[in-house]
Parts: structure tokens; C-alpha cells; sequence
């Protein structure tokens, strides 16, 4: 650890290790580093707040308690983190009890509607808008729908009446060239 008087810095391979011995300071620096940008992206797709701190709250558990399944050679730390509370995320709106309060609550939607008009949503804090602007129209909206608005590849396929063949290649194409980019 790299310590002087105004920030600490961990390298990615260090915080997996302590992470691994459940080093508290560990967890504190991830939160602390990582929190704002997970929540971000909670909130788009939970679109409430209270739901998305509670679902920002156990995507920590779940790092703390799998962070044995991380495998640096499959990608790095802050996009192992980030699917995890995508998933999470997911998975509350998908979830009965979300359903029930939906059911309740006539005016909220869960899942914001892609208008093509529309299509230049704002990626907050981790700098994404400006990355996912490299990429074609077409690909950007895809990438928006499914990470950032919780949409599988089928509700996309049926959303733009697209064949569901069609999205999985566009998709693997804009990860592709994501990848490209991020190099």
C-alpha cells in the first residue's frame, strides 16, 4: 500500500488480495473508491433511490463474499464489481416485491423506454458516455439497454422488433470494439 498524507493507493492485484484475507481497510477503500460510479449505475436501472442504496448495500456483501471468484484473466476488478451490481440490480426489478410495489404505485416504471429520439442518455462519473460516444449509433443504443437500463437481449429484441440473432452479433460486436477502445 502506497500511503501518504492526501490518498492511498492500492494496486488492483494488492486490493484482490486483501480483499481475499476480508481486510476491512480493503473493503473501505473499495467503497470508497468504487461506490459512487456502482451506485450510479444501480440507480439507472432501480430508478429509486432507497431500492438502489439497498441493492448498492448488498452488492459490497457480495463482493466481500465472492471475491474468491474474481479471475483477473477474465477482466478487471471494476467490471467484475460492476456486473455484480448490474445483476443485482436486475434482479430487484425483476423481483416479486418490486412487482407488488409497482403494482401499488400507478405512476413509477421500472425500465425507462428507449426513445430513438432520446438515445443520448447520460452515463455518469466513470467517464462511459464518452467512451460509449465512439461507438455507432446502433451499438450505443444496444449497450445502453441492456447495462444501464436492465433490458436482456430478448425484451431488446422484442422492444426494436429486431430477430433476437441480430442483437446477440450487434452486441458482441460493440463489446468487441469496447474492449478496443478501453485499451
Amino acid at each position: 500500500m502506497i500511503q501518504n498524507d492526501t490518498q492511498t493507493f492500492l494496486s488492483e492485484e494488492d486490493l484482490v488480495a486483501r480483499l481475499g484475507t476480508k481486510s476491512k481497510d480493503a473493503l473501505e477503500y473499495i467503497y470508497d473508491h468504487y461506490s459512487a460510479s456502482l451506485y450510479g449505475i444501480i440507480l439507472k436501472i432501480v430508478v429509486r433511490e432507497e431500492i438502489a442504496q439497498e441493492v448498492l448495500q448488498d452488492t459490497f456483501i457480495k463482493i466481500w463474499n465472492k471475491i474468491d471468484t474474481y479471475d483477473n484473466q477474465k477482466g478487471r476488478l471494476f467490471t467484475w464489481m460492476l456486473n455484480i451490481a448490474r445483476n443485482l440490480a436486475i434482479d430487484r426489478i425483476r423481483s416479486k416485491e418490486y412487482s407488488q410495489f409497482n403494482k401499488t404505485n400507478s405512476g413509477f416504471q421500472n425500465v425507462s423506454m428507449v426513445d430513438e429520439n432520446q438515445g443520448d442518455t447520460k452515463i455518469d462519473g466513470i467517464g462511459m458516455d464518452k467512451v460509449l460516444d465512439q461507438l455507432p449509433h446502433e451499438q450505443k443504443l444496444l449497450i445502453e439497454m441492456m447495462y444501464f437500463k436492465g433490458f436482456s437481449q430478448s425484451e431488446i429484441s422484442k422492444e426494436l422488433d429486431m430477430p433476437l440473432g441480430t442483437i446477440k452479433t450487434r452486441v458482441r460486436s460493440a463489446m468487441t470494439k469496447l474492449r478496443e477502445i478501453l485499451r
